[in-house]
């Protein structure tokens, strides 16, 4: 079947499937958004059952997108956070899930939930990091400008020639891995930079890293926030700076180290409590409530 769009998908790959729900593992998926009202539907409808938690971190949106993903999944643990950046927003989600298992993709319909067995088989067989690719046999995208893709493509190579890696894809945030290995590299980064950061120190830093197939579509609604000179600069300072930085890692503050201004509102099956922040000894605690 002819994907979408005039897009480009690699021949062969597998069909969908992989793994089921288990009771011996626990899986959340963490999914940023700001604005996101008329595609966050699309995303929440599709999520498997095997996915126990669902962690919405919202940029302070001005539209319905919490009223949405509320009414589409009662349980959602929502996130307010008027830091800008996607890998501020991707950040506090890691830290609030609490499954075995993270899974990070976008509110936008450009990542087809339905894909998530695939990367949760992968973990369940011993990999640390399963990172989706457009580029092998099975996956595609439909939302690629030429700049883009020699963008994409020329910062990869220069990610497998200064690490000594051979993946196929760099800048695509659709990824699933072992919560407590990715919390223990200590990410920074503030910007879609995140997913080169995430790539890279798991390479750096030993962890099983392996690939699967994914198509990626156009956002289903709206207007994207990437900006290809300014981010693509910004990925290619992230691979030199962790090039550079060798095998060090900022150490994991753990679930305390939530930052204060960030307020937590878990799903109507959760109990209300509190975490408080990391910031110092003035520290002021993140309430967490339900409504």
């Amino acid at each position: 079947m002819t994907p979408p769009g005039g897009a480009r998908r690699q021949s062969g790959g597998r069909t969908a499937g992989g793994a089921q729900k288990s009771p011996n593992r626990r899986v959340s998926a963490v999914i940023p958004a700001k604005n996101e009202a008329r595609n966050i539907g699309w995303v929440m409808e599709r999520i498997p059952l095997l996915v126990d938690e669902v962690v919405l971190v919202d940029g302070v949106s001005t539209d319905q997108t919490i009223d949405v993903a509320r009414a589409l999944r009662p349980d959602v643990i929502v996130i307010k956070d008027d830091r800008p950046g996607k890998g501020v927003a991707l950040r506090a989600g890691f830290e609030a899930a609490s499954g075995d298992y993270v899974v990070m993709l976008d509110a936008d319909g450009s990542m087809d939930p339905l894909e998530i067995p695939r990367f949760v088989e992968l973990l369940d067989l011993g990999a640390d990091l399963v990172k989706g690719s457009r580029f092998i046999r099975g996956g595609g995208t439909a939302d690629m400008s030429p700049l883009r893709d020699v963008g994409n493509r020329g910062l990869l190579s220069i990610a497998n020639v200064l690490f000594g890696a051979s993946h196929t894809d760099l800048c695509y945030g659709y990824a699933a891995f072992r919560r407590q290995a990715v919390l223990e590299l200590g990410l920074t980064a503030v910007g879609f930079e995140i997913e080169t950061q995430l790539f890279l120190r798991a390479i750096r830093n030993g962890l099983s890293v392996v690939e699967v197939p994914s198509f990626e579509s156009p956002r289903r609604s709206g207007t994207s926030n990437l900006h290809t000179f300014r981010d693509g600069w910004r990925v290619l300072t992230t691979i030199f700076r962790e090039r550079v930085a060798g095998g060090t890692s900022v150490p994991w503050v753990g679930r305390d180290g939530l930052d204060e201004g960030i307020e937590v509102f878990l799903g109507e099956s959760q109990g209300a409590g509190i975490f408080p922040t990391a910031a110092g000894p003035s520290a002021v605690p993140v309430e967490t409530v339900v409504e």
